[in-house]
């Protein structure tokens, strides 16, 4: 393996998912579905587009629905070859084994930074990417996943914060990028991060939407990070840290983002996933022109 290859995924799920109350009460908000599939498995999916092969799943107590989904069940996919339902049998089969799935327990809800320090033991001193469990991606082209390991590869290791420009209204909802210079296309090295920032002080559009690609550093930084808010370890903070002694970028990826913990963001997903989806997308199209939406 290349010094700057990534095959391993960090995807943090110990969120209570509050927004979604009441169903996130009894299901973890990662679980939601978006048609057929829950919302974490189309994160699972761009992360093995990607190239990724070994991915850590960040749980909290009671969220053992995630590691049922990901479990091999050989009972099950036996029960329904044996009813002739060899279709369903090899989709449950394909879920459990299309990568190698790791789990680990956030005893303590200390911030997203905290969440990705319970991988250390399992990244060792290997590169990884981090993906936020309720934010997917549509894509025709590479996934947004393989476009920041490449740029990590560009940058000869170095982290990637990526993200996308969003409307200067919605950039205080961010981390916000503080723009040293572009590098190349899509690409720009960091002065630093303005966490949510005023929209009349925001030094750019360039917003941080849940995806880094890191070395194993990262871990040196966040243990050294003090608490802040809510007495939580930041992981931007670490990020900031980090930027004051070595190169940072961002990396503006191509494909459509989806805040699947936001009641309207999920909604769109839905609807989008829907319209792409060769067994769906004839009817459902049928079913909209229906409605009077006026």
């Amino acid at each position: 393996m290349g010094k700057y290859d990534v095959k391993r995924a960090v995807i943090p799920c110990a969120g209570k998912g509050t927004r979604f109350l009441p169903v996130t009460k009894g299901t973890p908000k990662e679980m939601c579905p978006i048609v057929d599939k829950p919302t974490l498995d189309y994160i699972v999916d761009e992360c093995i587009d990607g190239g990724i092969t070994n991915i850590l799943i960040i749980l909290s107590e009671g969220k053992d629905d995630i590691r049922r989904y990901y479990h091999n069940d050989v009972d099950y996919e036996k029960e329904l070859i044996e009813k002739g339902k060899t279709e369903f049998a090899s989709i449950i089969h394909n879920v459990a084994n299309k990568a190698n799935f790791y789990f680990t327990v956030q005893h303590e809800l200390l911030g997203l930074g905290h969440a990705v320090l319970q991988a250390k033991e399992f990244i060792k001193n290997e590169n990884f990417i981090v993906c936020c469990g309720d934010d997917i991606c549509t894509y025709e082209g590479d996934a947004p996943s393989k476009q920041l390991i490449e740029a990590f590869k560009k940058t000869n290791g170095h982290t990637i914060v990526g993200g996308q420009k969003v409307k200067h209204e919605m950039i205080s909802k961010y981390g916000c990028m503080d723009i040293n210079r572009e590098e190349s296309a899509r690409l720009y090295s960091l002065k630093g991060i303005v966490e949510k920032p005023n929209i009349e002080e925001a030094p750019s559009d360039l917003a941080s939407l849940g995806k880094w690609v890191f070395n194993s550093k990262i871990f040196d930084y966040i243990e050294k990070t003090p608490k802040g808010k809510g007495g939580e370890i930041q992981l931007t903070d670490a990020i900031a840290l980090m930027i004051k002694d070595e190169p940072v970028y961002f990396y503006d990826f191509v494909g459509k983002r989806y805040d699947c913990g936001d009641k309207l963001g999920y909604l769109k997903a839905i609807v989008d996933v829907a319209l792409k989806r060769d067994d769906l997308k004839d009817s459902f199209k049928e079913f909209l022109k229906e409605k009077d939406f006026r």
